[in-house]
């Protein structure tokens, strides 16, 4: 077989900047690089992006600028949920089992496989870990990406692009659920009913947990969660003002009534945090039984409150989530059996052309939307 197939479109990308603009403009690799295979490295192939997920953190890039300490200072390219098809792969290398033509899921980081985190296997704590749409790593919204083999993983036959591009989501949550150490029986709290915390609850559910409640403060959400997540529960936490100085207890403590409700007088043994947000964390710590758990996936501000004497007198462990590692091959099994299916979480498609519309109707509550794919490929 030929080690590349000729691309039918020129490259192009999705680009944020430091004014928050946001444009589709040509990308690299040149069409001309795919063509022959060069410019690839060692242990490198040429992926032809089928389809990518825009996830909370490309917003945020576009409209803050910043995650943290992850800032944009230049042209950048967003997006790393994606899934596509091997069109060039390193002339003569069989450093791996890829070839072109395979359907594959492309894990969006690049390791140096040297420092502790690594050795341990516990990548995702990478020293000098390079994230693809984590500045100033471009990120996979382009037609085609040059990326280590490794880091694709075979999806088959049987399972759509876009889930394959949902497998990136379905990983932080399982990196969640495995580390929070749910089992059979345990009542669960979810905060938070956007992608992640739909796939978290799912996840959950999958794992056994009883009673299972998410909350949100938007109603349209919670709507989606109890169709999405059978048997699930859940209670809209809007409707109050933030709390201001010297209120975030008392918000919280009435947020958390409102939760325990929905328990029906079981206290939950663990919260999966999965807005970032300071109230909703405050309301996890003040919910959870005594010795309970609070995980917290979710992305927020670089400093926040807490309820540091509710959380110290209940002995709440407050537990938190950066990313994943060796989650990929599980969450193929997940998808791939049925166990898991994301398929229900895409609401709104749109070609890569039209980019900037899919990224203004993902960033506006009132669409509706939940998941917004962009396909790169007709």
């Amino acid at each position: 077989m030929s080690p590349f197939v000729a691309p039918t479109k020129p490259n192009i990308g999705v680009y944020t900047n430091t004014g928050h603009d946001l444009w589709v403009a040509p990308a690299e690799p040149k069409v001309e690089s795919v063509n022959a295979a060069e410019g690839l490295k060692q242990g490198e192939v040429t992926i032809a992006i089928r389809s990518t997920g825009i996830c909370g953190s490309d917003v945020h890039f576009w409209k803050a600028g910043c995650i943290g300490p992850m800032i944009v200072t230049g042209d950048h390219v967003l997006g790393h949920e994606s899934s596509g098809e091997i069109v060039a792969v390193h002339p003569g290398d069989s450093s791996h089992n890829l070839k072109v033509g395979d359907r594959v899921a492309v894990e969006p980081n690049i390791i140096c496989g040297h420092c502790k985190p690594c050795l341990e296997g516990r990548y995702n704590g990478c020293e000098s870990v390079q994230f693809l749409s984590t500045p100033p790593v471009d990120g996979l919204l382009r037609r085609y990406v040059n990326h280590p083999a490794v880091w694709c993983h075979k999806i088959g036959d049987t399972m759509t692009w876009e889930e394959g591009s949902m497998l990136e989501p379905l990983s932080v949550a399982l990196a969640g659920i495995h580390r929070a150490r749910i089992e059979l029986g345990d009542p669960v709290l979810i905060c938070g009913a956007g992608p992640i915390g739909l796939v978290t609850a799912a996840c959950a559910r999958a794992a056994g947990a009883c009673p299972l409640v998410i909350t949100d403060v938007d109603a349209g959400r919670l709507a989606f969660a109890e169709k999405f997540v059978p048997g699930i529960k859940t209670v809209n936490v809007g409707g109050s003002p933030l709390p201001g100085p010297g209120e975030l207890d008392a918000a919280a403590e009435a947020s958390s009534k409102k939760i325990l409700e929905a328990f029906g007088g079981v206290e939950p043994l663990l919260a999966l945090e999965c807005t970032g947000v300071e109230s909703s964390i405050a309301s996890a710590v003040w919910t959870v039984q005594f010795g309970g758990r609070v995980f917290v996936i979710g992305v927020g501000r670089n400093e926040i409150r807490m309820p540091f004497m509710r959380a110290s007198v209940r002995e709440v462990d407050l537990h938190f989530q950066y990313r994943y590692s060796n989650t990929w091959p599980r969450a193929i099994r997940l998808v791939q059996s049925g166990l898991i299916d994301l398929k229900p979480l895409v609401t709104h498609r749109f070609k890569l052309e039209d980019a900037v519309e899919a990224f203004r109707v993902s960033s506006n509550p009132a669409t509706g939307a939940i998941k917004v794919q962009i396909q790169s490929l007709d």
